[in-house]
């Protein structure tokens, strides 16, 4: 990766709707150069898909939680991540180090719903041995966009990808 991909996906981070035309015009390519250069990075996986990012609450979700689960053991892992894989409530899953197994971002309408998620969709779940719910009162910064580290902005050319 070198100084103008991540000049190309620090644009596409702000604006993934603009045009080939406006792309370049940032990045200082021809509108070609510049899909060419995007289409590369997405067959080598750096750019996964492109998206929207809405507002939860003007979709009906009021209540964000992060949930904590630990497992028994192992064993239980694959059932329970296919699982959390197919609750479109889970926004997110992180296996951690710690205390627990693994943390859930979780977004549902209110905290009835929420009681719904933990006590019958993941407790009732065999090998599940606690849960760990944390309700999010307000979001001050929540971000899609990856940080770009500086010696690559600064770099003149680098290929390291």
């Amino acid at each position: 990766m070198d100084h103008l991909d991540v000049k190309i996906i620090g644009s596409l981070m702000e604006d993934a709707r603009m045009t080939w035309a406006e792309l370049a015009s940032k990045v200082g390519l021809s509108a070609p150069a510049a899909a060419d250069r995007v289409n590369r990075l997405v067959k080598k996986g750096l750019i996964k898909k492109f998206g929207i990012l809405m507002d939860p609450e003007r979709a009906g979700l009021y209540c964000t939680a992060f949930i904590a689960v630990s497992l028994e053991n192992p064993a239980h892992r694959e059932q329970f991540l296919e699982k959390v894989i197919g609750l479109s409530v889970v926004q997110e899953c992180h296996h951690v180090a710690g205390d627990y197994d693994y943390l859930l971002k979780v977004r549902c309408r209110n905290t009835k719903a929420l009681d719904h998620i933990v006590s019958f969709e993941l407790k009732s779940m065999p090998g599940i041995v606690r849960t760990r719910t944390t309700i999010v009162l307000d979001t001050l910064k929540e971000t899609e966009e990856i940080p770009l580290l500086p010696e690559l902005l600064n770099s003149k050319e680098r290929d390291d990808v």
